[in-house]
């Protein structure tokens, strides 16, 4: 077959899918979460999801979505007082950097010295929280992605005066939406904005370039995009499955002189997705840290 490769994975070459997440059960204390958009609801969904006692959650949110305002049904408070903030064992912030002062406002005056505060908040920098928040000693700063509403984000995060027991709880809250990974230097997390931040729209991208080209062959438009579609997700739990790299299971799907062969050989040259690819991360890269000034 000339688009298969000289073999195909068996159930010894991949892995159970990883648990990412653990059981929230044993939180306690006070867990606040500001902001509960996009991103903010997919981690109330998760802590929830995993257990944790909605009698210990608050959620600071002005216009809260009719799921989220349900919630009080369940126990979890919602746009508390101020004062009731001094009661917070962990903050997370997921508002829009645009109203980050504004946001961090009540808790610069409400929050103890012991708060840990973990901020989501795309290119506010830990100097920046230490500023807005100067009675707070443990930050973290953390960089997830939007395949976090399924539970399958990636989250980079760094850290600040934050001792092992605080990271680990922050790394707990994370896991509830995908897997963690940790920096010891600020400066990457540009680069990994660019990369994991960034990333689901390069492959949503290639979703539509793919279809574009499938119909451009003659196919028709519905079932190009399907082809697509579960070629790049089917494709993906391969890889995250697999115990193999990306480079060995792109080798085994392509046969010397196939289909497969003639592609990549325009996929590869020398101006071809390796470079483009090299040149994007650059300037997303470039313009994060502008943008954190």
């Amino acid at each position: 077959m000339s688009g298969a490769g000289p073999s195909s994975p068996s159930s010894s070459d991949l892995t159970p899918r990883p648990q990412l997440h653990s059981d929230l059960r044993d939180f306690s204390g006070r867990l606040v979460l500001v902001g509960a958009g996009n991103m903010g609801a997919a981690l109330l969904q998760g802590w929830l999801r995993l257990g944790l006692d909605p009698n210990k959650l608050a959620v600071i949110e002005p216009q809260p979505l009719p799921h989220i305002a349900a919630l009080t049904g369940q126990g979890v408070q919602l746009n508390p007082d101020a004062g009731a903030l001094r009661e917070t064992n962990v903050a997370v912030i997921a508002v829009k950097p645009q109203t980050a002062v504004e946001a961090l406002s009540p808790l610069a005056s409400n929050l103890s010295p012991s708060t840990l505060v973990i901020s989501i908040m795309a290119g506010r920098t830990l100097r920046f929280l230490a500023s807005a928040l100067p009675q707070v000693k443990a930050l973290v700063r953390a960089m997830p992605n939007t395949p976090a509403a399924i539970g399958r984000g990636m989250t980079v995060a760094v850290a600040s005066q934050a001792d092992t027991a605080q990271r680990q709880r922050a790394h707990q809250l994370l896991g509830a939406i995908g897997a963690v990974e940790w920096v010891a230097d600020e400066a990457l997390m540009d680069a990994v904005t660019a990369v994991s931040g960034s990333g689901p729209a390069y492959v949503f991208l290639l979703a539509e370039a793919l279809t574009q080209a499938a119909t451009s062959v003659g196919l028709p438009a519905v079932l190009a995009e399907k082809l697509a579609h579960e070629t790049i997700a089917g494709s993906g739990e391969l890889l995250h499955r697999s115990r193999e790299n990306a480079a060995t299971l792109r080798q085994n799907v392509t046969s010397p002189g196939g289909t497969t062969a003639a592609a990549l050989a325009i996929l590869m040259r020398p101006n071809g997705l390796v470079r483009l690819m090299a040149e994007a991360i650059a300037a997303a890269t470039a313009r994060s840290r502008e943008l954190a000034g």
